[in-house]
């Protein structure tokens, strides 16, 4: 009894409770202000761990030494007369009430900002493009989106040079490894100045946001910059530049360097090389790259050839600018998709101008990436996958090489790797309708489907109206036998789009569900179809499928590796569409075929 009553004299007990709200005090303080100084998640635990060994000495500390007039003196050197313990134990008192109530105070503010946050997440639910927002992604501190530059030009044509500037600039940050760089089609629905920008930098997973606008006239070109900290809204860097427009990559470098810099990333000599690198002397020639460049990204037969033109042009200008020739193989290799016609038309001039970018710079990850998807369509699948590990290794941050590789990988049946792949090219491009999509897709093959619902369900949020997600939706409800859920997800793609694989897959589904009117009239209508655009062999193989004409079926997938309409040939050995000619000998032959003797030439 009598150590009891020497621990409430000496204050022990007060001293305890004092420590607790102080250290309660202390960690509500560091919550705060340790984010605000992005300060490494070690400082936290270090300060925790302080805390909590200095409890034990705070209590040893407190039994064995008093404070008196004269200063701290052991206990057993202060006369019990002499001693002003109890003085000191009411001061602790009034002192730990203060302190709890500033703690309880800083409590409640966090508590409300938290629900203030939670509210506006929730009245949020559709940013300024009318797209519903994706759940927050993890975020790397040395992680950055180029948001779309606004055009001061009072000229509304140079859209495509203000977007060029952009694009450019996110390019050079990307060949840094260091760096987690956004791709453009996830910034390019946000205008330059948003209000909401933390909420932005949440959606696709970045610390920090670069903001800017262009001014062009003549040949003069004014560049303004600014570096934001979208945690903390604080302003890092800003700088204007005015220049002429021959030293545009100069200005572009310049800006992408020092972001690098000032995010800490380590860059290597062969990245400061690449972001340096001037890809044409030729001012005209790169105006004419960004009009190319400016089509091809609108994903339509008519603009692909727009930017073919455009990308020749450039090429005319300047015979050696590799990404002139890259870019015309990106275009001549998406008009199968967009612009009807046979994939063994697009792939040899494809081929050519890959060619030449690789001959004129064999660094280029944009060529490398392209001879990846020639080589996919030319069925070379482990040569395809080796092309796009290439791209890879040279640009890190180029999320149409992860997704594509993803591709490599699945055609090949690699699922684990395949879906390592499409998880980084999502969190490089988070809103891509075509990656998430695809991922969806991929998760189907690998008979993953329920993940692969969810995966679809979430590309729907992004865009509602984006036929392809519609499209695999229908095929997952289809092989989770909810036919019936299926047939509206396959006449809502057709509706949206009017291609022939809607077409076909909406066809065998009435088929299967004994719909055989409907599927009639579908098949009515493809026909109808192929006499004013190509339909691949690919597409009538799925909608003979559905009818139980398994021989007509082979026949039409046989005659697309014959004559080299490969459009999805690439993916036959996976494809669950194709399921029901498993263990057939002649699709069993026709798939040793696909993956197996091109690979080795």
């Amino acid at each position: 009894m009598n150590f009891f009553s020497e621990l409430k004299r000496r204050n022990v007990y007060k001293v305890a409770v004092a420590y607790v709200v102080v250290a309660w005090l202390l960690i509500q303080a560091a919550s705060i202000l340790l984010p605000t100084f992005e300060a490494p998640t070690w400082v936290m635990k270090v300060l925790v761990l302080v805390i909590v060994l200095g409890f034990p000495a705070t209590l040893i500390f407190s039994w064995a030494f008093e404070l008196t007039p004269e200063g701290i003196k052991l206990e057993s050197e202060v006369q019990p007369a002499k001693s002003i313990a109890r003085k000191t134990g009411r001061k602790i008192v009034a002192l730990t009430v203060v302190l709890a109530v500033v703690a309880a105070g800083l409590f409640v503010f966090q508590m409300v900002g938290t629900d203030r946050r939670a509210v506006r997440s929730a009245d949020n639910k559709e940013d300024e493009s009318g797209r519903s927002p994706t759940a927050s992604l993890p975020v790397a501190n040395k992680s950055i989106a180029v948001l779309p530059f606004d055009n001061l030009s009072r000229d509304p044509d140079n859209a495509y040079f203000c977007e060029g500037v952009q694009d450019e600039i996110l390019t050079r940050l990307a060949k840094v490894a260091d760096l987690k760089v956004i791709s453009r089609t996830s910034t390019q629905q946000f205008k330059s100045t948003p209000e909401n920008l933390p909420q932005i930098a949440k959606q696709l997973g970045v610390a920090h946001i670069l903001e800017g606008s262009v001014q062009k006239a003549s040949d003069q070109v004014r560049v303004n910059v600014q570096l934001i900290n979208a945690v903390t809204d604080a302003h890092l860097w800003a700088d204007t530049y005015d220049r002429k427009l021959t030293d545009i990559f100069a200005v572009e470098s310049d800006i992408a360097k020092t972001i690098a810099e000032t995010l800490q990333a380590k860059i290597t000599g062969s990245e400061k090389s690449s972001i340096a690198k001037v890809p044409t002397v030729n001012p005209e020639a790169y105006e004419l790259y960004l009009k190319g460049r400016f089509f091809w990204n609108k994903r339509s037969g008519t603009d692909l050839r727009k930017a073919i033109e455009f990308f020749n042009q450039a090429i005319a200008k300047d015979p050696n600018y590799a990404l002139a020739y890259a870019g015309l193989a990106d275009s001549y290799m998406l008009l199968p998709n967009y612009g009807g016609i046979p994939s063994s038309e697009a792939i040899p001039p494809a081929r050519a101008a890959a060619t030449k970018a690789l001959a004129i710079d064999d660094s280029l990850a944009e060529a490398h990436a392209s001879f990846g998807l020639l080589d996919t369509l030319d069925l070379r699948l482990e040569r395809a996958v080796t092309d796009f590990e290439e791209a890879v290794r040279l640009n890190p941050n180029y999320a149409t090489a992860h997704h594509w590789l993803g591709l490599g990988h699945l055609s090949l049946g690699r699922f684990d790797q395949a879906i390592a792949e499409f998880k980084r090219a999502a969190e490089l491009d988070p809103l891509s309708v075509i990656i998430n999509a695809d991922f969806a897709w991929t998760y189907s093959c690998a008979h993953r489907l329920d993940e692969a619902e969810a995966q679809v369900r979430k590309t729907l949020e992004i865009d509602p109206r984006f036929f392809l997600a519609h499209y695999y939706l229908g095929g997952i409800l289809q092989a989770k036998g909810h036919l019936k859920e299926a047939i509206p997800e396959y006449r809502k793609a057709f509706d949206l789009n009017g291609d022939a694989y809607s077409l076909a897959m909406l066809g065998q589904a009435y088929a299967r569900d004994g719909q055989n009117g409907e599927a009639q009239k579908a098949l009515a209508k493809m026909n109808e179809l192929a006499k004013s655009r190509h339909i691949a062999p690919y597409a009538w193989a799925l909608i003979h499928l559905g009818s139980g004409e398994k021989e007509r079926a082979l026949d039409e997938l046989e005659h697309a590796y014959e004559s080299g309409d490969t459009n999805y040939l690439f993916i036959a050995r996976v494809d669950p569409l194709l399921d029901d000619l498993r263990g057939d000998p002649r699709f069993e032959a026709l798939v040793q075929k696909i993956i197996a003797p091109k690979n080795q030439q």
